[in-house]
């Protein structure tokens, strides 16, 4: 069964930058999309950065051009880089999988604990 590790998060002011880790145990996920998608109280689950087996890459509005997606397919890893970080992106960071190649969208089925940002202004 896969597990899923998010390490990376912290505490940062207004403007500044994080990058988040996940690595993978259990399987291969090399065909599977992964993601990343946040939680914050009092907000809906959003996902922040898709990638598809093939290399495709999605993400949504709210994070596009400060968010960068990256993942190492022979280890199984997967990272997101964060810049320019505004109080609005405090909340509980989670790696994900799909069991599907083709993301369309950020529907994952499996995540991992996740890690916590704070961001403050």
């Amino acid at each position: 069964q896969v597990r899923l590790e998010e390490s990376g998060g912290g505490s940062v002011q207004a403007g500044g930058s994080l990058t988040l880790s996940c690595v993978t145990s259990g399987e291969s996920v090399t065909d599977y999309c992964m993601g990343w998608f946040r939680l914050a109280p009092d907000r809906v689950r959003e996902g922040v950065a898709a990638i598809d087996s093939d290399g495709s890459i999605v993400y949504p509005t709210s994070v596009k051009g400060r968010f960068t997606v990256t993942r190492d397919y022979a280890k199984g890893t997967l990272s997101l880089q964060m810049n320019n970080l505004t109080p609005d992106d405090s909340a509980m960071y989670h790696c994900a999988l799909a069991w599907r190649p083709n993301c369309d969208g950020f529907d994952f089925n499996r995540w991992g604990q996740g890690t916590s940002v704070t961001v403050s202004s």
